[in-house]
Formats: C-alpha cells, sequence, structure tokens
C-alpha cells in the first residue's frame, strides 16, 4: 500500500512534456535578428558588433606590451654587459701578456706603462703587413713627455747645468738622471731608442697640417717637387706643400740626448753611438760616421788602461796577446765594417780577420739542458705539485722586471750567439774578398768563406730548435743564415753566367770548326759540346737551392706545442 503511494506522487510531481522538438523559451531568444517589424536603429545597436572592430590597446595588452619592453630592456643590457666583460677581459689578458713580453718599470704611471707596452710591441705585430711608425713615433714621444714632465714620471730629474745645454742644429741635451732607479733609467733609455728609430723611419716624411696625415716628401707636390711621385691607389690625395711640415725630430736629436744624459751605462752610450754611426753613413756622412765610431771605441776602452789596450789604436786590429772585452769586439766590428762601406779594404780585411781570430779563441761553454729532471732522471711532469704552484704563483703575482743586462765589459763566452757572430765575421769577409779582388782565386775564396758562414749558422740553427728560450741568438743566427744564402746564391749565380757564357762560346767554336773540319770530324762528333754537360758553378748553383729550400723550414719553423697549465689557453 505505501509502494503505490510513493509511485502515485513521483507521477503527479513530473512535469507534462509535449512530444516533438524542444521549442526555446521566448526571453531566451534574440527578437533583433529574428524580428522583421521592429525598426533597427543606429544608435541602439551595438558599433562593435556592426562594423566588425574591436579594442587594440585592453588592459591586458597594456600590461603585455610593459613586460615585453622591460624583458627587451633586460635582454640588451645583459647582452651589453657580457660584451664588455668580455672586452674588459680579454684586454687585461692582452696587457698582462704585453707586460710579460714588454716589461716595464713598476714605478711608472699606469697610462705610462700602458703606451710604453704598446709602443715596444708596434715594431713586433704581426697581425699589421708591415709597422706603423707614425702610430709608433707617436706613442714614444708621449711616453717621453711624461717620463720628463716632473709632475707625472719625471720627478728629480734635474738639468746638467742650470738653464739646460743647447746643441745647434739637434735641440736640448740630455738630464741628470742619476737620482732614478735603475729599472726607470733603463726604461728612459729605450723610448730614447725607439724615438730614435721612429724618427730614422720618419725620415724625410712630412705631416699634412690640414688632415693630419703623413706623406714621405717625395709625394708632396709644391715648388720643390713639380712632379711628385705618385699616390698609391686608395690612399689620401696629396698635399701642397704649403700646408706641410716636419713629421718628425731628427734621429740626431734622440742620439745625442743618450750620449750627453748623465746616468746611462757605458753599454748603452756605446750602443747608441754604433746606431747613430750607422745612420750618419747611410745618410752619406762618412766623417761624421768615423767620429762617432771613434767615440764608441773611447767609451768601450773607458775602463781599460791605456798601455792595456788590446788593439792598435792606429790599425784598429787586434793583438794575439790580450783578450779584448765585448765591447770592443761589437766597436771595432763596425769599424771595419764602415771602412769596408767606404772602399777602405785593405784596413777593414785586416781588422775583420784579427776579430775572427780572437772570437774563436774565447772559452767554449758547455750547452746547458733546458728540460727539469726529477731525482730519478726523469722529466717533471708539468701536473706536479710545484709547477701547479709556480703557475699559480706567476698568474697572482705581478712579473718581476728583468735584471740588468751584461755591461759588456768582460770577454763574452763562445755560445751560440757568438757562433754566430763568427759566422757573420766570414760573411763580411767573404763578401769584402769576393768583391776586392777580381780573379777567379779571389772570388773562389769569397765564396768558401760565405759557404762557412752558412754552414755555421745552419748547425746553430738545428742546435737551438724551437725549444730554446734563447731568442737573441735564434735572431742573429737566423739573420746571418738568411744573408749569407743571399750572397752565397748570388756569387754563385754570377759565377753560372760566366760559366754558361764560356760554354756557349766553345760551342760556337766547336760548331765553326766542325763545319770547316771535314766529313769525318761531323760524323764522330769531334769538338762538338754535350748538351747534357754541367759546369761546376751551374752544378752548385742548383745545390744552393736545394740549401734555401731547405733552410726555409728552419727559418720558418712554427713554435713546439705548449706544455704545462699554460697549454690549456693555447689554441
Amino acid at each position: 500500500m505505501q509502494s503505490r503511494l510513493a509511485a502515485r506522487r513521483l507521477l503527479l510531481a513530473r512535469p507534462l512534456q509535449a512530444k516533438g522538438p524542444s521549442v526555446p523559451r521566448l526571453f531566451m531568444r534574440q527578437s533583433h535578428l529574428t524580428s522583421l517589424s521592429r525598426p533597427q536603429l543606429p544608435f541602439l545597436s551595438n558599433p562593435l558588433a556592426r562594423n566588425k572592430q574591436w579594442r587594440y590597446l585592453t588592459t591586458e595588452r597594456k600590461r603585455w606590451l610593459v613586460y615585453e619592453v622591460f624583458l627587451g630592456a633586460k635582454y640588451i643590457i645583459y647582452t651589453w654587459a657580457i660584451v664588455a666583460c668580455l672586452l674588459v677581459g680579454y684586454w687585461s689578458v692582452q696587457q698582462e701578456w704585453l707586460e710579460r713580453r714588454y716589461p716595464s718599470p713598476h714605478e711608472w704611471s699606469f697610462l705610462t706603462r700602458l703606451r710604453f707596452r704598446l709602443l715596444k710591441w708596434g715594431p713586433d705585430r704581426t697581425d699589421t703587413p708591415q709597422p706603423n711608425w707614425v702610430q709608433i713615433g707617436n706613442f714614444a714621444k708621449n711616453v717621453l713627455e711624461r717620463l720628463e714632465d716632473p709632475a707625472t714620471d719625471g720627478a728629480d730629474l734635474r738639468e746638467l747645468l742650470d738653464g739646460g745645454i743647447w746643441i745647434d742644429g739637434i735641440g736640448n741635451a740630455g738630464k741628470d738622471i742619476t737620482a732614478k732607479s735603475e729599472p726607470w733609467r733603463r726604461g728612459y733609455y729605450e723610448v730614447l731608442m725607439l724615438c730614435a728609430k721612429a724618427a730614422e723611419k720618419l725620415d724625410n716624411h712630412l705631416v699634412d697640417t690640414t688632415r693630419h696625415i703623413v706623406f714621405p716628401a717625395e709625394q708632396v707636390f709644391g715648388p720643390s717637387n713639380p712632379n711628385p711621385k705618385p699616390i698609391p691607389p686608395g690612399s689620401p690625395s696629396a698635399p701642397h706643400e704649403k700646408d706641410c711640415e716636419v713629421a718628425y725630430e731628427a734621429p740626431e736629436t734622440f742620439y745625442m740626448k743618450i750620449l750627453t744624459t748623465k746616468g746611462f751605462t757605458n753599454k748603452q752610450k756605446l750602443d747608441a753611438a754604433l746606431d747613430y754611426g750607422a745612420w750618419l753613413d747611410f745618410k752619406g756622412l762618412p766623417d761624421a760616421s768615423a767620429k762617432m765610431y771613434e767615440w764608441a771605441l773611447q767609451l768601450a776602452s773607458e775602463n781599460t788602461l791605456p798601455t792595456a789596450l788590446p788593439y792598435n789604436t792606429h790599425t784598429f786590429v787586434l793583438q794575439d796577446t790580450r783578450q779584448p772585452s765585448a765591447n770592443i769586439l761589437t766597436t771595432l766590428t763596425a769599424i771595419a765594417a764602415h771602412k769596408a762601406r767606404n772602399d777602405d779594404v785593405s784596413s777593414a780585411l785586416p781588422i775583420l780577420i784579427s776579430i775572427l781570430r780572437a772570437r774563436r779563441s774565447l772559452p767554449d761553454v758547455g750547452a746547458s739542458s733546458s728540460v727539469t729532471l726529477e731525482g730519478d732522471g726523469q722529466p717533471a711532469s708539468p701536473w706536479a705539485v710545484s709547477n701547479i704552484l709556480g703557475v699559480a704563483k706567476r698568474l697572482a703575482a705581478p712579473p718581476a722586471y728583468p735584471p740588468p743586462p751584461p755591461d759588456g765589459e768582460t770577454p763574452p763566452l763562445r755560445d751560440a750567439k757568438e757562433l754566430c757572430e763568427e759566422a757573420g765575421l766570414n760573411l763580411y769577409i767573404g763578401e769584402i774578398i769576393y768583391t776586392s779582388k777580381g780573379a777567379s782565386s779571389g772570388r773562389v775564396d769569397g765564396l768558401a768563406w760565405t759557404r762557412e758562414a752558412v754552414d755555421l749558422a745552419e748547425e746553430q740553427l738545428h742546435k737551438l730548435g724551437a725549444e730554446s728560450r734563447d731568442e737573441a741568438a735564434k735572431k742573429t743566427c737566423k739573420e746571418c743564415l738568411h744573408t749569407g744564402l743571399e750572397n752565397w746564391a748570388t756569387m754563385v749565380g754570377r759565377l753560372a753566367k760566366e760559366e754558361r757564357e764560356r760554354q756557349q762560346k766553345a760551342g760556337a767554336g766547336a760548331t765553326a770548326t766542325k763545319s770547316g773540319g771535314g766529313w769525318f770530324g761531323g760524323l764522330w762528333g769531334e769538338g762538338q759540346a754535350r748538351p747534357d754537360e754541367i759546369g761546376r758553378w751551374t752544378a752548385e748553383e742548383k745545390v744552393v737551392k736545394e740549401r734555401i729550400r731547405r733552410a726555409q723550414e728552419i727559418l720558418d719553423v712554427l713554435e713546439a706545442p705548449k706544455v704545462g697549465l699554460g697549454s690549456l689557453f693555447w689554441a
């Protein structure tokens, strides 16, 4: 009974639904879309729906744009910060490398040391086709001005006399730098020498004051040069003479400042005097050059008693009983070369032979091993604790300024560099003998001296190898080998040419003899030169070409791979 009552209540509670498709309720319809009798008024309709438009700058879009601008600015700042850090890091590593390769005195100011490093690096740069001597000269003068400025790095500098000393045609004399330390004086000397070298390179150059561009004097148009040399393609146009002035001071300005400065060593003044004498020889002033070489010889003999001089004061020939110092050997070699350049061969040849004899009598020095060995005789590992600590110390601590070089007052040891100096003397002697004696025997003797020089220089380069750190010895040997091969090729080339001409004349005479010598002479070929016959000098000419090809591998040898922790930072 109760179940029936419950079912009846459920049936009465369910709404009655009409059969067929469902019809939406009227209040859900959009009457303006279905009714055709209602008018469509513009001000009652939605303009966005009617014109199919929408708002571009909504609140959400504003927030998105602000976020995108902020994000872009942040990325730009981060990118430029990373680039700036990389540039600063690269610059710092480069300056550290330059400081270790070209040390500068630690007491100089930061800007002076920076420009000094760039100044020393300029002539040795390999990323430029040739050194920019205009830039090098400007750096050198700037560093020199800072070193002589009392407000910068020139404190405690004094004049030699009150008011200074003026030299006619040259300028101010040197200063008194005895109050400065040895590293300061050595760096000051290097700057003066670089100023002199830049002045030699920029000799006979003018600067256009309107554009501040340096040109050789032969390219400047003016009354003194109506037909100037053409400008290379791509270069600025040639200036006019009225707009130009001298680009750089004369070299003697800096050489005389070194020679008159109080505080330089005799070795430093000696090197400056020799370079100045060579410059005067180049300018065609042999008398002035001879006086400068005599000044250099006085500096080299200053600490030697007049009665103990190892050379003859008139002929400059070394005596066998006394061993000369390195300064005297260098100066006498320059004097002999000066005499040979000025056609005084009879005086130059005995000097060179006596110098060669003295160098061969120098004491030998044993070759020291450059490989570090452990206690058991095995090479030390680059990953050893001592090597790692040494590398860390070198990277953390600033590099120490190198000790002063030898003063040259003692006889040198017969090491690799001195052996290459001997090879250079052989070149001098061979060239003098070859050019002074017209006979074939004299030329053969000169060629023999040259051949010996090439063999000696090549042997020393092989002994030094690519791993040697004696850069001075390698540079001397390479220069000697390169010059010796050129001289050898020139000498043999001339002799081979003369030999071929004689063979051609002999062949022409044999042909004439054959044509008039009868039928049997032509049959057997008597008196006719064989085409495959090669003379002595032609064969040696081929040998020289092979030696040049083989020596080029030594001259252009690549550096050995780096070892140790430093190898991780090399490509």
